[in-house]
């Protein structure tokens, strides 16, 4: 049978099954969960530099931030990928049109790292209950609970723009429903020894578990979810892990109609600019596909 053939075909029955116990969850059927932790991704040898970028106030107090790129090593076995909250709809269409356009890249991506041997999380925040009794869930809720450490205290400016009327650029904006979005976008292939959760302490646990000290996340959105939830940018940096952001799969919610009233797509570089500065460096997706494959 033809390869291509049969990935169709593994992706189709993939999302049946995650379909039926999504389903089920949300119907209240109960769902038992394996009382043993899922086969974890075995450690594999090999490391990859990346060029990161990154912003310093050489004269502090200047208010002056030159851009600078260094060259860092990564342990494949002690890296994962987080896709944070890649959901399958939003209720702002901007938001939902400018993700779609990502998504094949942010899943091909995944499946280059997770062929390395890096650790994949997914973290649809907010609807674990699509994925109770999966492999993938029970990987991370029954590793072992590792405490966090005590937290960094580090300086936490406000962002660049504001987003005080929830982001939506649309015209006129749109309203909140709640019902728009159950699960991780279907775009995203699910598979192997990743794993699934949106609680930080989980996340945590099973990195250490795994040895793992650097994360890379992608995602949205880069002013809110990526960079304040739970397992996001600011906990896990003030937790000691190394995390670098994916700054071209990324997008802020922010309204060009609020301060400082620049584009959409400024606004979002001014706030990866802001985690450049205050929380980690940043590489590109183009950047990973040349070092990884």
């Amino acid at each position: 049978m033809r390869k291509d053939l049969v990935y169709a075909l593994t992706r189709m029955l993939q999302s049946i099954c995650l379909l039926a116990v999504g389903a089920a969850a949300l119907a209240g059927e109960p769902v038992t969960p394996s009382a043993k932790q899922p086969e974890l991704r075995p450690a594999v040898p090999g490391a990859v530099r990346l060029q990161l970028r990154a912003r310093v106030e050489l004269f502090k107090g200047s208010g002056q931030w030159n851009e600078v790129t260094v060259e860092e090593e990564f342990p494949l076995a002690q890296t994962a990928l987080l896709l944070c909250d890649v959901w399958n709809d939003h209720y702002c269409k901007s938001a939902v049109r400018r993700l779609g356009v990502m998504v094949p890249t942010m899943n091909r991506l995944t499946q280059v790292a997770r062929s390395k041997g890096i650790q994949i999380v997914h973290a649809p925040s907010n609807f674990m209950d699509f994925y109770t009794g999966t492999p993938y869930r029970l990987r991370a809720q029954l590793a072992p609970r590792a405490p966090l450490p005590k937290l960094l205290d580090m300086p936490d400016p406000p962002l660049p723009v504001d987003s005080s009327d929830g982001g939506c650029d649309d015209v006129p904006q749109c309203v909140y429903d709640g019902r728009s979005y159950v699960r991780e976008h279907v775009g995203i292939e699910i598979a192997g020894f990743d794993a699934i959760s949106d609680d930080g302490q989980e996340v945590y646990s099973l990195f250490q578990q795994l040895g793992i000290k650097n994360m890379l996340i992608l995602g949205v959105h880069t002013n809110m979810c990526v960079i304040g939830r739970s397992f996001g940018i600011k906990q896990m940096t003030r937790a000691g892990v190394r995390v670098v952001l994916v700054r071209d799969l990324t997008d802020t919610m922010y309204n060009p109609r609020k301060p400082p009233l620049v584009s959409h797509d400024e606004g979002t570089r001014l706030v990866v600019e802001h985690i450049e500065k205050y929380w980690c460096p940043t590489v590109t997706s183009e950047e990973l596909f040349k070092k990884l494959q």
